[in-house]
């Protein structure tokens, strides 16, 4: 296998996005970022001058466009369908990293923040969240609940696929993923149900 090619930006930033979810914010360093990226340290600093905050923020953005992606094509088949989606996305990553990685998203919403409540990294991931949350409310009552009722269901889709994302890591399989998408499946076809 030949040398990687110059890193580019993206790669970097998808790189981060992996380390976070497997090590936390605070022990991903632009310095281990780069090694885990296959990049030059120069270019990390070269395209991210304001640092750990500026590519941890850009990292937490890649990860919440590419769940969003994801849900936002399942979810034309309906609730159901996105959920199933989201729930094989984590239990996926869960299993092909032998249960090292998570949800950056997640991971840097848990870490406090340095200095500041309204850290950037913080605020990309509230933002990741409501539009996850934000996406399932649109196709839930595109599919006939009432809009209240779909703006709770969607974000207990999110923390509950969340939480049992973490539950997964911790305890080295996919049971916690397994039990909660059964049972957010059947509160989401009963919710849909009654609205028919």
């Amino acid at each position: 296998m030949g040398k990687p090619s110059a890193p580019s930006r993206e790669r970097i930033v998808a790189g981060a996005a992996d380390l976070i979810s497997r090590r936390g914010l605070n022990a991903a360093s632009i310095r281990e970022v780069a090694r885990h990226a296959e990049a030059p340290l120069g270019s990390t600093y070269h395209y991210f001058p304001e640092g750990k905050q500026q590519l941890a923020t850009e990292a937490v953005r890649y990860a919440g466009d590419a769940v969003a992606r994801v849900l936002r094509k399942e979810l034309e088949a309906g609730p159901v369908a996105g959920l199933r989606a989201f729930l094989g996305l984590w239990r996926g990553i869960v299993v092909e990293s032998d249960f090292r990685a998570g949800c950056p998203v997640l991971a840097v919403s848990v870490e406090e923040p340095p200095g500041e409540a309204a850290a950037p990294a913080l605020v990309a991931a509230a933002e990741a969240f409501a539009t996850w949350e934000r996406l399932l409310t649109d196709a839930l009552c595109a599919h006939g609940a009432a809009p209240d009722q779909a703006v709770e269901l969607a974000a207990l889709v999110v923390a509950a696929v969340e939480g049992a994302t973490a539950m997964c890591r911790a305890g080295r399989g996919v049971q916690p993923l397994d039990r909660v998408g059964r049972q957010l499946e059947a509160v989401l076809a009963g919710a849909l149900q009654r609205a028919e």
